[in-house]
């Protein structure tokens, strides 16, 4: 692909975010979860289990995704808030790559407590997020994490939950955010968080990043927090109150483009 200029880039992107930001690519998503619900609590529950375990084939995500919500007879905030440790038993046997049924029953107690002390994952981030000296939410995930991990829990869960502070790209965390913050009109993501779209960083895995680095967006080599950063600001040039919807355009560019 030849060289673009600014502005033909910007248009290139926008073009390719109106293609793949659309209703009709969320059944093949793991964004679908979500999708089956209505009540903003099981929206924000179903979200961050689903974004948890994404990675892999999305085919799997989604199937492991749903089945995880089947155990909680897809009412994820009645279980959240009612569940006892026996109901936790079916759990224990879920495996999801590396995500096993020690990592998810503990996921499920840290939810429980976010939402008996916190009311929702929203209060919560909102409580850590300050977006008057904030840049990014990279600190508010920090601040979410502590809370997570405040009640015991087991060394190998630490993994599951990413930490920018540690270099991570925090990916899935990221597109979760973007799930519940950005808001338009197409319908994929939700935007039902008060929170500005201006400071979520851009998801950033091995695919947007090749695309990223084809299109000269983005130079470093690690896949890390830097590197997402560095991507965001770059595309803050071309639309700085919504720099991550620019996601659907490198990952459709990535996975369905081979691009």
């Amino acid at each position: 692909m030849r060289k673009l200029s600014a502005a033909d880039l910007k248009d290139f992107l926008d073009q390719k975010v109106f293609e793949y930001n659309q209703k009709k690519f969320i059944v093949e998503d793991p964004v679908s979860i979500p999708h089956n619900f209505s009540k903003k609590e099981d929206i924000e529950i179903a979200a961050f289990l689903s974004a948890s375990i994404a990675w892999g084939q999305r085919t799997v995500i989604i199937k492991n995704a749903n089945l995880l919500l089947s155990r909680m007879d897809y009412d994820p905030h009645r279980f959240i808030m009612n569940f006892t440790p026996k109901d936790l038993k079916p759990f224990t046997s879920f495996v999801h790559r590396t995500f096993n049924g020690i990592d998810c029953v503990f996921f499920l107690n840290a939810l429980q407590k976010i939402y008996k002390e916190k009311s929702s994952i929203e209060s919560l981030f909102t409580e850590k997020t300050d977006a008057q000296n904030q840049s990014d939410y990279g600190t508010a995930i920090e601040g979410w994490r502590t809370f997570f991990f405040s009640i015991p829990h087991p060394y190998r869960t630490q993994k599951h939950f990413a930490q920018p502070s540690r270099g991570s790209a925090a990916k899935r965390i990221n597109m979760f955010l973007r799930w519940m913050i950005r808001k338009d009109k197409a319908g994929v993501d939700f935007g039902i968080w008060n929170l500005p779209s201006q400071m979520l960083t851009c998801p950033l895995d091995v695919h947007s990043g090749r695309v990223a680095r084809k299109l000269g967006l983005l130079k470093r080599k690690q896949d890390d927090w830097t590197a997402a950063t560095e991507l965001t600001n770059r595309l803050k040039e071309f639309d700085k109150d919504d720099p991550v919807k620019y996601d659907f355009a490198l990952f459709g560019l990535g996975v369905f483009e081979k691009f």
